[in-house]
């Protein structure tokens, strides 16, 4: 103090910058490596010491290990990065991993960010699901109900006692997977959030926060995307550690399925290619859609082919499937086997309740099975097809139209044969007969196109 004096150096800047930094480095320290601190602010004399700590951080970063504040220990200090902890995770709220493979999301209403537009930020973070689900064994749908696993919002302050710090700094943070707030992901609102180069990338940050709402820690390793300080985006995101991290994270899922590789791979799924491919259900789930064929199931979604036993996407369902609809605004599928209905939730990824007989749809005892079946949200119809007959299926009265049933011949021209699997898409509806799929002007009141089957598995 007394060499600054002379210096003309203004001595108590210097001491505020520097009580302002050793109060960022303590902050700093207590966040990320459990610096464990007193009320009255005195470290606890049981506890690691401020030293030791300082060590474990630049340990973690592959700094010299000196414990010793130097220049290169405080630019990695200041450098933005996620807000989970390096050394301990959010342990107490926390399970391990999600103990399915269907992962649902949605946003809180009100919590976009309003620095890009809406559809720009879906977008960015269904690629950041993306990453994941090409490098596993995990489907990520988007929910428009009220629960889902994980919950994205856009906040600053909030009341998860982990609360942000303006500009840089905290970037977001994830919880892992979990009851409750389980696999939320907040992104600090304070931060500029871009979709390219500049400000801090969303896809980025979201692919980061993302690994850990699946049950990542951070990664000490600076090629890996669960490196805990902020990167540019590149063209490599995902590094072979987190793949093989991820895979070994839900290897449940994997260990279980001989169809993975090797000879144990079933001839169903070696011939998904095969010019005769048949599916004996077709629906859409969520953002996905999912070809049943015997015991298997292709999960289907933009980015990703997934394929293997039903039971590894949907637990508890052993048996092939006959016929299968998904209704969007109750987030449920509706799967059917011979005579019997079952309803998977795709909030919970969950067999819902016990199975009921088709006669809960209002069929006649003769009905004890159907061949196909499709939703229309447009009209909040249900469309069973049997043979050459179909019902009608009220979904807001929860009854049969009156009149049913019809000749599908007479109400839908050009398709004159037993229907193996139907859905509805975009107006149309694809009715998949045999290895041929028929796209079907439902508006229009005719056939518009036919294609292979398989195509629809990128054949």
């Amino acid at each position: 103090l007394m060499e600054l004096q002379g210096s003309g150096v203004c001595v108590w800047d210097f001491v505020i910058m520097f009580l302002f930094s050793f109060v960022f480095v303590w902050e700093y320290l207590k966040q990320y490596y459990d610096l464990q601190i007193e009320p009255m602010g005195r470290m606890k004399r049981s506890g690691p010491s401020f030293t030791s700590k300082v060590k474990d951080m630049q340990i973690f970063f592959g700094l010299n290990a000196t414990g010793v504040l130097d220049s290169d220990t405080l630019e990695v200090m200041s450098s933005p990065r996620c807000g989970v902890p390096d050394v301990e995770e959010y342990s107490h709220i926390q399970g391990t991993r999600w103990n399915k493979n269907v992962i649902t999301y949605r946003y809180l209403i009100g919590r976009y960010t309003r620095d890009l537009p809406r559809n720009t930020v879906d977008s960015l973070v269904e690629s950041a699901f993306s990453i994941w689900a090409r490098a596993s064994s995990l489907t990520f749908v988007r929910s428009h109900t009220r629960s889902a696993d994980i919950m994205v919002e856009f906040v600053t302050k909030h009341g998860d006692l982990y609360p942000f710090d303006g500009p840089r700094g905290t970037l977001a943070h994830a919880f892992g997977p979990g009851l409750g707030v389980g696999g939320d992901t907040h992104f600090d609102d304070d931060e500029h959030w871009t979709a390219g180069e500049t400000g801090f990338n969303l896809f980025v940050v979201a692919a980061h926060e993302f690994g850990h709402a699946l049950g990542l820690k951070h990664s000490r390793n600076p090629a890996s995307l669960m490196y805990p300080t902020y990167r540019s985006p590149r063209a490599n995101l995902i590094s072979s550690e987190d793949v093989a991290n991820i895979n070994a994270l839900y290897s449940k899922f994997l260990c279980s399925n001989p169809w993975l590789s090797g000879s144990l791979f079933p001839q169903l799924m070696q011939n998904k290619c095969d010019p005769d491919m048949t599916f004996d259900a077709v629906s859409t789930l969520g953002d996905a859609t999912f070809f049943f064929r015997e015991k298997y199931v292709d999960d289907f979604s933009q980015y990703d082919i997934k394929e293997g036993p039903i039971t590894n996407f949907m637990p508890k369902i052993e048996t092939s499937i006959d016929a299968a609809f998904w209704v969007p605004r109750r987030s449920t599928a509706y799967l059917i086997h011979g005579n019997c209905l079952l309803y998977f939730s795709l909030t919970r990824s969950v067999v819902k309740g016990k199975p009921r007989a088709l006669s809960h749809f209002g069929f006649p005892a003769w009905v004890q099975d159907v061949d196909a079946a499709v939703h229309i949200v447009k009209t909040r119809r249900t469309l069973f097809f049997m043979h050459d007959i179909y019902w009608s299926y009220n979904e807001n009265r929860r009854v049969m139209d009156f009149g049913y049933p019809k000749y599908i011949s007479e109400d839908f021209p050009g398709i004159n044969t037993t229907i193996n699997a139907t859905v509805y898409k975009a107006g149309f509806i694809y009715f998949f007969v045999g290895p041929q799929v028929y796209k079907y002007d439902y508006t229009r009141k005719h056939v518009v196109g036919v294609e292979k089957a398989n195509s629809w598995l990128g054949c």
